[in-house]
């Protein structure tokens, strides 16, 4: 049995026209690619990174899937959703404490085992003796890294341009997504590459610009790194707003706002929003006059139960 039999929400997801005074005034065109819909529990950018992963576990023979996140993670919260799905065992490694919240009790209640790493070991979660103290300790498994970005993850991604191109002309557009790992956009890059358009990321956290290197590295592994893409993208690190996970005021009157004007349309707080919030500062400042923009809206609606403000409306 196998995922895509779980793909029962919208496929092809839709792309919408996003409404609001400040485009009209800048004469451009915003749309936003909706995989938050692409599934039921495991949306977003999650769907197309997992959906490799969990074919080739269960071609290998492995019964056990293994990842890490933190006590809000997306990732967390997919894996242990898609593992039930799948007939798998799943083990979270968390950093900090065992939080009592919803993503981690509904990882949990997919059957997920969780256990708490010090910020310490969390530090050595890519060190291969690191992972290989972690199979005696666990037994055999199949790991995904944090945030489920492996090779794997960019074949999988590279499906979100591949569908995009059947909606719309791709021709001089400007593509952009939130980055937390890197593997979602080297998906969209590795998936552009015969497409003339460019391709921003914009890193939800402090100091995105290690970035580069890591989706470089990701377009390596899985065979599609060219010297010539380095024009063809880039990384706008100004919009973390305070680091990852962490949602400003400013950020919560933002999402308000969008929402208003786009009531169809949900943003996450810690991804989408923060792409969708450095967009429009950039349109304020003339940076896209006149041109075709496309947001990828990569999931995460759970995370916005753990903000107040925006609990009430979560999916």
């Amino acid at each position: 049995m196998g995922l895509f039999k779980y793909n029962t929400a919208m496929n092809p997801t839709p792309l919408q026209p996003i409404h609001h005074p400040l485009l009209d005034k800048k004469q451009v065109t915003l749309w936003i690619k909706r995989e938050d819909l692409n599934h039921p529990t495991i949306s977003g950018n999650k769907w197309h990174k997992l959906k490799l992963n969990l074919q080739v576990a269960q071609a290998q023979g492995y019964d056990t899937l293994l990842s890490f996140g933190g006590p809000y993670s997306n990732h967390v919260y997919a894996l242990a959703a898609a593992a039930k799905s799948y007939h798998l065992k799943s083990i979270g490694l968390i950093r900090g404490e065992l939080h009592n919240n919803p993503t981690l009790n509904d990882a949990k209640r997919h059957g997920m085992q969780l256990y708490p790493l010090s910020r310490q070991d969390y530090r050595k979660k890519d060190e291969p003796y690191f992972l290989a103290q972690l199979t005696e300790q666990f037994g055999p498994h199949y790991f995904i890294p944090e945030g489920g970005s492996n090779a794997l993850a960019v074949t999988g991604c590279m499906s979100i341009i591949h569908e995009l191109a059947t909606q719309i002309n791709l021709e001089q557009t400007i593509i952009s997504c939130a980055c937390g790992t890197g593997g979602t956009l080297a998906g969209l890059i590795a998936g552009s590459a015969k497409i003339n358009c460019q391709l921003i990321g914009f890193p939800v956290l402090k100091q995105g610009e290690f970035l580069y290197s890591e989706i470089k590295q990701l377009l390596i592994q899985s065979g599609n790194y060219s010297s010539s893409q380095i024009q063809q993208w880039q990384l706008i690190t100004d919009y973390h707003l305070g680091g990852y996970g962490k949602v400003p005021a400013q950020l919560i009157k933002f999402i308000q706002d969008f929402e208003c004007y786009n009531p169809t349309i949900l943003l996450d707080p810690v991804y989408t929003a923060k792409l969708c919030y450095g967009l429009f500062d950039l349109i304020r400042q003339n940076r896209f006059n006149q041109q075709t923009l496309i947001m990828i809206h990569t999931g995460g609606l759970q995370g916005r139960r753990s903000i107040p403000e925006l609990a009430s409306i979560s999916t």
